[in-house]
């Protein structure tokens, strides 16, 4: 049986997510240095994941994981772009954010790890949710 996600609870997580990358990026010396290098990665992924959960409630979460995946990968695979136009809009604050700004291996490997801690944490809340709704009288 298919359950549709609660888009409350997706924004939710988009805002908790969004919040986490933005203090992993704010606040690197309260965290431990390979923290800090790759926790605003990994959390730009999920946020990426919890996105396309908003627009597709319905997906399966194997769907959305490959999506997410590939849409990250390729934002950072267009880093290795350099158009005068792209770089412009890269040095902004929510074009660094949104597009980053170089490429780096290591990022392909964050980008997978936060798309799977998003699959086992959106696991986590359809199954709560299966059980909630079977709770019901």
């Amino acid at each position: 049986m298919r359950h549709r996600r609660a888009r409350a609870i997706v924004a939710a997580l988009v805002v908790l997510t969004v919040m986490a990358g933005l203090a992993s990026r704010r606040f690197p010396e309260w965290q431990p240095a390979w923290m800090a290098r790759y926790a605003g990665d990994t959390l730009w992924a999920m946020m990426v994941y919890w996105g396309l959960a908003w627009f597709l409630p319905t997906a399966r979460p194997v769907v959305l994981a490959g999506c997410a995946l590939a849409l990250s990968w390729g934002v950072e695979c267009s880093q290795l772009w350099h158009a005068p136009w792209l770089d412009g809009l890269r040095a902004t604050t929510a074009g660094a954010l949104a597009l980053g700004q170089g490429f780096l291996w290591s990022d392909l490997v964050c980008y997978a790890v936060g798309v799977l801690l998003a699959v086992i944490v959106d696991q986590g809340v359809l199954a709560f949710n299966r059980k909630s709704l079977n709770a019901l009288p």
